[in-house]
Parts: C-alpha cells; sequence; structure tokens
C-alpha cells in the first residue's frame, strides 16, 4: 500500500467516474484502474463497485477513505510543516447535535485565534451522522447526549464504530419554548398540560429511530408533533405554534436570543451530555480547548 494509491482512491471517489479522477491525476485511466485494483487485492476487499452509473464506493470502501484522508490529510501537513516550510494551517472540526451552547463553545475557540490563520468546520447535524463523521475523519469530536433509554443502543453503535463516549455533564430535562407561551410563567410543566401544544422534534432522517432521537421521551405517544431540521426553523415554530420541545435546560441567549425560555419537566428524566471520540486517539490542542469551553457550562446547569 503507497501514499500514492491512496491518493488515487481519494480522487476517485471524488469524481465519482475513474476517467474523470485519471484526468485530474494526469494519468491515463487504465494505469487508474490497475493501481486500484492492485491495492484492493493487496488489503483483501473491494473499495469501488463499477456501475453503468460511474464508480460507487462499497461500504467497506467507505471506511478504508475515511482513512486514506486522514493518512493523505497527516502527510499533507507534515509536507507544509517541514518539507515546504509553509505557515502552518491550525485546524479543527466537530460535529454536534443541535446545541446552541456548543455552538457557543466552538465560536469561542475560534474567537482565540483572531487573526491566525486557520481552517475550522462546525456540523450541526443528525444523531447518525455525528457518529459517522467521528468515525470517518470529518470530526475529530462529536457532541451528543445518553440516557437510560438509548445507553445500550448507543453503547453498541459507538463499539461497532471503535468510537468511545466521554460525559461532560448531565442535567434534568426542560420544556423549551417561547416566553409568550402560556406555559412560559409556571415553575414546572407536567406532559399532560402540553398534550393541546405542538411537540417539536428534529428529524433523523432514514436513520430515525427512537432510540437516536436528540429529544427524550421519544416513545411518548405525542396527540401533535412537528419534526424540523434546524434550530432556526424550531424557535420559529415555538413562536407561531405555541410549539415546544425537550432539552437540557442550557439556554445560550446570545445565539438564540432572549425570547426563550426552559422550564424544568415533571418527569424523572436526565440527560448525560458528553462528546465522542475516536478510541485510542488523543484529542488535539485544538479539541483540548474546545473541550474546555465546553465544560464552562457545567455551572449554567439548572
Amino acid at each position: 500500500m503507497t501514499l500514492q494509491q491512496l491518493r488515487y482512491v481519494i480522487q476517485a471517489a471524488d469524481s465519482h467516474s475513474m476517467n474523470e479522477a485519471a484526468r485530474e491525476l494526469y494519468i491515463s485511466q487504465p494505469t487508474l484502474s490497475a493501481a486500484i485494483r492492485d491495492l484492493e487485492q493487496e488489503i483483501g476487499m473491494e473499495i469501488f463497485r463499477r456501475t453503468s452509473r460511474g464508480t460507487m464506493l462499497t461500504p467497506e470502501g467507505e471506511e478504508f477513505l475515511g482513512y486514506a484522508r486522514q493518512v493523505a490529510d497527516q502527510y499533507r501537513l507534515l509536507e507544509e510543516r517541514f518539507v515546504l516550510r509553509e505557515k502552518e494551517k491550525k485546524k479543527f472540526s466537530v460535529s454536534m447535535q443541535h446545541y446552541s451552547f456548543a455552538v457557543k463553545a466552538f465560536v469561542e475557540l475560534v474567537k482565540q485565534f483572531g487573526m491566525d490563520e486557520y481552517e475550522f468546520a462546525v456540523y450541526e447535524t443528525r444523531t447518525w451522522d455525528v457518529i459517522q463523521d467521528v468515525k470517518n475523519f470529518r470530526s475529530e469530536l462529536g457532541i451528543l447526549y445518553r440516557n437510560d433509554f438509548n445507553d445500550k443502543v448507543l453503547t453498541k453503535l459507538l463499539k461497532e464504530n471503535n468510537l468511545e463516549f466521554h460525559e461532560l455533564f448531565s442535567c434534568g430535562t426542560y420544556v423549551y419554548l417561547w416566553k409568550g407561551h402560556p406555559l412560559a410563567k409556571k415553575e414546572e410543566i407536567g406532559m399532560d398540560e402540553l398534550t393541546e401544544y405542538p411537540c417539536l422534534s428534529f428529524d433523523q432522517g432514514s436513520s430515525n429511530s427512537f432510540f437516536l432521537a436528540e429529544e427524550v421521551l421519544s416513545t411518548y405517544e405525542y396527540k401533535r408533533i412537528i419534526k424540523a431540521n434546524d434550530r432556526a426553523t424550531m424557535l420559529n415554530l415555538m413562536v407561531g405554534l405555541n410549539g415546544y420541545t425537550l432539552c437540557s435546560g442550557i439556554i445560550c441567549e446570545e445565539l438564540n436570543g432572549s425570547d426563550y425560555i426552559a422550564v424544568p419537566l415533571k418527569a424523572d428524566e436526565s440527560m448525560v451530555i458528553g462528546y465522542i471520540s475516536r478510541k485510542g486517539m488523543s484529542i488535539s490542542p485544538l479539541g483540548a480547548r474546545y473541550l474546555e469551553e465546553l465544560k464552562k457550562y457545567r455551572e449554567y446547569v439548572l
């Protein structure tokens, strides 16, 4: 296995075509195909499936591609730092469920670098995608929650993907709604009081398992439920329809504004907020700084 072969695999995956990849690499298509076939024979598995619609990655190929990108990126950094002597650009990426405090921690991390050169990425996305992003090296860290209900399934998923969960803090469950909601001034809210209001839930796409839901009580029989796929839409539905969602209770007014409130839910439901990382891999200095920003929210746990 050579670095050149890994670069060929990456280009073929990005181009979805051996012919197009060969043009980008300035080599012939037979040379490219032969090199990838040799690699597939060496590792004993099929990376690509050739179809009439082009070149498609196999499930094993998807995993291999994640490792290949990591190796190629690390080599490029070494080359820039010690061969080309270019100024090293700071890099960090994180994926997360829809938590404004996790976005705010990212904002604080970025602010620390002022005018320095950097290439950061933040992905606020579905639970399954958070897991896949960390598994495939798209993100160094993933932010999500676990509780008694999803613990066994989440533990199994993380183990299968060579990931591990680290607790940051635990918290109760809160009803998140806008301050003009009829129940906003109550000290506690019971599920029976929420019956006539639409429950707002983040859509999990094709991986829409109860165990991957971002909200607790995902199996509760809601009379009215609306699914959305971004936080801005969720906030608009809270105001427009008196909707609500269930959350950790950690409010970030700087990002979401001061028109919303978290009221304790009358239920013995708790959440553990934490981060996932690849098993056996140390956290980078930038990742450690981000986690320090996240840990500051321990004091805001209601």
